[in-house]
């Protein structure tokens, strides 16, 4: 068995060895079989040989324990290989979503900035119209009392005239000369002795 990695270390490759189970059981039946019986001992042997049968348990036993370890170290691997996948998905979502972050505030300043200078233009107009009124407002406020500047000399002109000139005029002869009715000024004047 054999783990290889890639250079960025991203890829992990485990090689395993198979050992066809099949084929060793056949081979155990055929030295089973092929036992020769044993004569009975002439000589006296200083060491006992070890069974057959022992041997092929203990490597039936050896067999077990190595398939066990390379079960074993699959699954190790098998968790480094997902933890390692799970850190690199987290990282192209942690960027993504950042990404994404700043796009958003971005975007929300830009609406911001609009919404700003709209609110900012509307003032300019709402400051502009009310000037334009005001100012409209004083010219005829100003003709007006111009009007009555003009209305009031005038009738302060027909007072002063000479005693020889003043007569006494019906209204319909004064509405005809002056242009139109004295009921707009009304003056009261009163003279007080000392």
């Amino acid at each position: 068995m054999g783990i290889q990695f890639c250079k960025d270390g991203h890829v992990c490759q485990i090689v395993v060895e198979d050992v066809d189970e099949t084929t060793l059981l056949r081979e155990a039946k055929k030295k089973k079989k092929k036992k020769p019986e044993t004569p009975l001992p002439q000589k006296p042997e200083p060491e006992p040989e070890p069974d057959n049968d022992d041997l092929e348990k203990e490597r039936k036993r050896k067999l077990l324990l190595a398939k066990q370890r390379q079960i074993a170290r699959m699954k190790a691997a098998r968790k480094i290989q997902a933890w390692w996948r799970g850190t690199l998905v987290r990282r192209t979502l942690l960027a993504a979503a950042l990404r994404a972050w700043m796009i958003q505030c971005w975007w929300r300043t830009v609406l911001w900035r609009k919404l700003y200078m709209r609110r900012k233009n509307l003032l300019k107009m709402y400051v502009m119209e009310e000037q334009a009124a005001v100012k409209l407002q004083s010219w005829v406020r100003m003709w007006q009392c111009h009007q009555h500047y003009c209305q009031v000399c005038n009738a302060v002109c027909i007072l002063q005239a000479p005693k020889s000139c003043f007569t006494f005029q019906t209204s319909d002869v004064s509405q005809a000369l002056y242009g139109g009715a004295f009921n707009q000024p009304e003056f009261h004047i009163e003279i007080l002795s000392i």
